[in-house]
């Protein structure tokens, strides 16, 4: 009979020799040594599934513990039932169970005292798979027991993955869907790609804009990388040819010729294309996990969800393009029947929106904000051409009917339901108001003029003087500056005033970048042209 000692140098010696990152693990519990070499013996040569064993060894219900403990993935435990006490293996069972939440691993009873642990009381009683006498288990029956109990471990195991990635699918799709920003969409499939598959490594999406599915060649030269993660994470917007390696080139290349996902041992590449077929690249770099057909399908579920989403997100965007394109539009065709054409609708647009960002607003309240601006002067299409075109002064009668561009601008907005062209219909009627009441239409004071008709106020005045209009010249800045500080609590908000005499830099700043002269031009009637001075 060998000691205890003696059989751990001896089974140290045996892990040592054998493969075990797939083997199946099994621990044997037993206070007997003899016990450990004779069940390693029975079982050395045991392969199931392609997958040999890996021996765990523990003589009381304590190592056995703090061997589940370090080991969970165990998928069989051969358990004593009478060791450091009468029932020490029973209240292993328990603790299994009911402590470590470990339903999946396999458990076989075996004991040597029958009468200690009735056969009948312990299989109704514990969360057992199975209860041997020592004397009854032979070499065949230990290896058919050992078989059957690690069959029904695997397929538990293909069972609770199962759940576990439908679990991830839902979560993780679910999330995808509430993302606004394309950047952001992407970032979170990256991530949660990468946590579907156990993976922190180096990922991008890359992305073809304006190019047919099947101009590979093409395609590939205008992909343009959107969001990384690892060594790709700095790459954003930058063009997929000046990032990647020739390896990495000629790996999407196949994968564009394939059209479909690819799956190295050290990358993986999937496509996710939208319905107007310009598409996009996923690539997953690092040491990928060993991918089982399982884990494919997850991969192939979850990006299916995530092409999708995609696809929404691309038909969402491509309608707020297409509107803020028609509000854009509109409002320079209103500026743009007079000779000096010009860039004032879009710069009032985004100098309202530097104002908003000034003033604390989010986002989606300086982009509302922005949009409404662009349709301040709509209004001036019910104007007659004869007046817009006027190079000198308006008489009285003329000045009355071209400050009903406010009132048509809001007639025309106001019918509207959309909270956007609700807005810009206030703006429209209210930006010519002034702060003392004495602007028009209906010469609101203070604070009865409406917010972002006070800040309109100020933009389109700002922009009007700084720059040319056939009768005048652009003012300097230094004089624009004295203008606003002499109309502070008059014609414009005193506080808005100051916001804007503050960062003045900034504004004149905005202005340029827009300037008449990086303006180009559409082709227009020739009785389009001139508009009188926005003030």
């Amino acid at each position: 009979m060998i000691s205890k000692s003696q059989h751990i140098l001896y089974a140290q010696e045996r892990e040592k020799s054998k493969p075990s990152s797939s083997a199946w693990r099994i621990l044997i519990v037993d206070d007997e040594p003899d016990v450990h070499a004779v069940t390693e013996l029975a079982l050395e040569d045991l392969v199931f599934a392609g997958r040999g064993i890996e021996f765990g060894h523990a003589y009381t219900a304590r190592e056995a513990r703090e061997y589940l403990e370090q080991y969970p993935d165990t998928a069989l435990i051969l358990l004593d039932v009478v060791m450091e006490s009468d029932q020490a293996g029973l209240e292993l069972v328990e603790i299994i169970r009911n402590e470590f939440r470990n339903d999946l691993v396999r458990i076989i009873l075996r004991t040597g005292q029958p009468g200690q642990a009735p056969e009948r009381e312990v299989i109704l009683r514990y969360d057992i798979n199975d209860y041997r006498e020592k004397t009854d288990l032979t070499s065949l029956k230990l290896f058919s027991s050992v078989v059957s109990a690690l069959r029904n471990y695997r397929d538990l195991m293909v069972i609770e993955k199962n759940r576990i990635g439908l679990e991830k699918i839902i979560r993780s799709s679910g999330s995808l869907y509430n993302i606004g920003s394309l950047e952001t969409f992407i970032s979170g499939v990256l991530t949660q790609l990468e946590a579907l598959l156990n993976l922190g490594g180096h990922t991008f999406y890359s992305h073809a804009f304006g190019v047919l599915k099947d101009d590979s060649d093409t395609s590939i030269e205008q992909q343009r990388i959107i969001a990384g993660t690892g060594n790709y994470a700095s790459s954003t917007n930058q063009s997929l040819k000046d990032v990647v390696d020739d390896q990495v080139m000629a790996r999407i290349k196949k994968a564009r010729s394939d059209s479909g996902s690819i799956f190295y041992s050290d990358a993986c590449l999937i496509e996710l294309s939208n319905a107007e077929g310009r598409d996009g690249l996923l690539y997953i770099e690092g040491k990928l996990p060993q991918l089982d057909d399982i884990d494919h399908n997850l991969v192939e579920v979850f990006i299916s969800n995530a092409a999708i989403a995609m696809g929404n997100l691309f038909l969402t965007q491509e309608i707020e393009f297409t509107q803020k394109e028609v509000l854009y539009t509109l409002g320079e065709f209103a500026e743009c029947r007079s000779q000096e054409v010009s860039q004032h609708v879009a710069r009032v647009s985004k100098l309202t929106g530097l104002m908003g960002r000034k003033l604390g607003f989010d986002s989606d309240d300086c982009e509302l904000l922005q949009l409404a601006a662009a349709m301040h002067d709509i209004g001036k299409i019910a104007i007659p051409s004869e007046l817009l075109e006027k190079p000198g002064p308006l008489s009285d009668e003329e000045w009355q009917i071209m400050q009903d561009h406010c009132r048509y601008g809001h007639s025309l907005l106001s019918r509207a339901k959309r909270p956007l062209l609700k807005l810009a219909a206030i703006i429209a009627q209210q930006h010519h108001e002034r702060w003392d009441g004495t602007g028009y239409p209906q010469g609101l004071k203070g604070d009865e003029i409406h917010l972002y008709g006070r800040i309109v106020a100020i933009t389109d005045v700002f922009d009007a003087l700084g720059n040319a209009r056939v009768y005048k010249e652009a003012w300097s800045l230094e004089r624009i500056v004295d203008y606003f500080k002499q109309q502070r609590g008059k014609q414009f908000d005193p506080e808005l005033t100051d916001l804007l005499l503050e960062n003045i830099e900034e504004f004149a700043s905005l202005r340029e970048i827009y300037s008449d002269e990086n303006y180009q031009r559409p082709q227009l009637a020739d009785d389009g042209s001139s508009a009188a001075l926005d003030l």
